[in-house]
Parts: structure tokens; C-alpha cells; sequence
């Protein structure tokens, strides 16, 4: 089977078209197959379908994503209630450990992301790993701040990139690498990303994984669930009818 690659955290200006397209053009000429741009809560879906008619025009497959900041774990709990069925990938914005924590251990989170360079709010650790590992939530990397950070920022955040790599391993939680860019100049090209992530211990094997096959997996995984015959892992519904 051909490897599909995927970028799943791309973050264009939605109103400004021309931006748009620019991007989705950029990430079909570097062979992505996949990408998830991210939506706003309250989107039209009229706005999506435009977005994705973009997409198709290019050869891409769009996936629809919501960023999600809650300042509460139980304001966490109320947005997935609301959001879950309407975007294919939820992603966590984790700011504060309460939250991060709650996410880490909520089947509906799908990415954990944990935003920089606000390095006083702490990182992926073992707690949220453990979580993870019983769930079905992959820890996210963005490279946009390898790529503009300077001097000592840059070297705190590859020190702590390495630590949530190397705890993330230890508990087998599966890694997405994504770009998290708004502008055209800043995307990369998969093995590009892939290299990136070389800087904080991945293998190659583990790298390409992280920009192919983990992504594909949660795009499949939660596709199914989302289409109308999904009753339950391992349950679909196969005909309606009274002679059933």
C-alpha cells in the first residue's frame, strides 16, 4: 500500500482565500495526501465544504479539525459533548495540567498539544502518558517553533521536546508530528518534518510513521465512527428493515 502523508495541524487564515489556496496548492506540490486544516467551533458548514471543495480541486484529502483551549477540565467535558460528531479530529490545546490530564484519559480527545514557548505550564510527563496509554489520545509535536524560535529558547524547547518524546516512548503513546504553521514560507515537506524530528530522538522509522501511518489511523479510526452504519467498535449496521 502507498504511504499517505500527512500534515494535520495547518492553520490558514480562513477569510483570506488567496492564503488559502496558496497552502493547499504548497501541500499538494509536497506530496501530502493528507491534511487537517482547523476550524473554528461555530463554522458554517457551507464554510468547510467550500475549503474542502479547494482541496479536492488539488488532490488532497481535507480533514475537519477543532483546537480546543478549555480553561476547566469540566469545560473540556462540555466542548467534546458538543464538537465530537461535527469535527474528525479533536485536538487539546493543554495549558493546564487539570486539563491536560482530563484530556489524556477522554477517548473523544484524539491530539494532545502542548503549546509553546510558555514553558512554566509544564509538558507531557508520565501522568498524562499513563492516561494516553489507556486511551486512544496521540501526543502532537509542531515544528513551527523549531523553525522561529533563536538561542536559548530554541535550545529549552529541544530539551523538552526530547523528555516528552522519550516519555511518550516509554509508554507507547503514538506521536503525530505536524507543522502548526499559518504561512506559506514556514511549511516543510514531509521528510522534512520527519528530519525535524530527528532533533528530539525519533528514529527514522519512528519520524516517518509520525508524519504517515499514525495520522492515517486516527483519520480512519474516527471516519468510521462518525459514518451513519457505526453503532460501536466491531458493530455496524448492515440493513434497516422490519424483515431484519
Amino acid at each position: 500500500m502507498k504511504r499517505v502523508y500527512t500534515d494535520l495541524h495547518l492553520c490558514p487564515v480562513l477569510k483570506d482565500h488567496e492564503q488559502l489556496s496558496r497552502m493547499i496548492s504548497r501541500a499538494a506540490e509536497f506530496g501530502y495526501g493528507l491534511i487537517a486544516i482547523t476550524f473554528p467551533q461555530d463554522i458554517a458548514e457551507e464554510e468547510i465544504q467550500r475549503v474542502r471543495n479547494v482541496c479536492v480541486d488539488s488532490g488532497i484529502d481535507l480533514v475537519t479539525r477543532v483546537d480546543l483551549r478549555p480553561r476547566t477540565p469540566n469545560e473540556l467535558i462540555r466542548c467534546l459533548r458538543r464538537l465530537r460528531r461535527r469535527f474528525e479530529i479533536i485536538a487539546l490545546m493543554c495549558e493546564s495540567k487539570g486539563v491536560a490530564r482530563q484530556g489524556a484519559k477522554d477517548r473523544r480527545v484524539d491530539l494532545l498539544n502542548f503549546p509553546y514557548p510558555d514553558f512554566r505550564r509544564g509538558f507531557f510527563d508520565m501522568s498524562e502518558a499513563e492516561l494516553a496509554s489507556n486511551s486512544l489520545a496521540c501526543l502532537e509535536i509542531d515544528v513551527k517553533q523549531l523553525l522561529t524560535l533563536e538561542g536559548p529558547a530554541r535550545i529549552r524547547l529541544l530539551s523538552n521536546l526530547r523528555r516528552e518524546a522519550l516519555t511518550a516512548r516509554k509508554f507507547r503513546v503514538p506521536m503525530i508530528v505536524s507543522s502548526g504553521v499559518s504561512e506559506v514560507m514556514l511549511m516543510r515537506k514531509p521528510m522534512e518534518l520527519a528530519a525535524l524530528a530527528f532533533l528530539f530522538d525519533l528514529d527514522e522509522v519512528s519520524a516517518v510513521k509520525a508524519v504517515s501511518e499514525n495520522s492515517s489511523l486516527i483519520v480512519r479510526r474516527n471516519r468510521e465512527k462518525l459514518s451513519p452504519p457505526f453503532i460501536a467498535p466491531g458493530i455496524r449496521l448492515i440493513r434497516r428493515g422490519k424483515d431484519c
